[in-house]
């Protein structure tokens, strides 16, 4: 794909993950609480502090589309806490019998949404060479 093909695509990407971020995580932890929350019985403090934290992550991500070249940090940012956290997640999953739905839910689209930024985030050369 060109690197001006590319560079649209992130902005897409960027501005889909941040919506998602900021308005999808809590109606699918209504939907599918199994794959989306890892407390039951209501929303519990842990959860809404990471609403409130990806909420935030979302805003700066939308904000990032502008300009992906000049914020190329908080892309790689969602990359790398996306795999950590999903790979955390995925580990607990294993062990805890009670949390395998998150091997469908959460710990996936968290692993999508770093393969699709870090496949679409120019690196070395192409980033000097892309236009703004």
């Amino acid at each position: 794909m060109p690197n001006n093909e590319k560079l649209k695509a992130l902005r897409a990407a960027l501005v889909i993950v941040g919506i998602i971020f900021v308005v999808g995580i809590y109606p699918m932890s209504r939907f599918w609480p199994s794959g989306w929350t890892w407390h039951s019985g209501g929303p519990s403090l842990y959860f809404q502090m990471i609403l409130g934290v990806y909420a935030t992550l979302g805003v700066f991500l939308i904000l990032a589309a502008r300009n992906p070249l000049g914020n190329l940090s908080l892309i790689w940012f969602t990359v790398w806490s996306s795999v950590v956290h999903g790979g955390i997640m995925a580990a607990q999953a294993i062990v805890y019998p009670e949390h395998r739905g998150h091997l469908f839910g959460d710990v996936p689209a968290l692993l999508l949404v770093a393969l699709v930024l870090a496949v679409l985030t120019p690196r070395g050369a192409s980033v000097s060479s892309a236009p703004a």
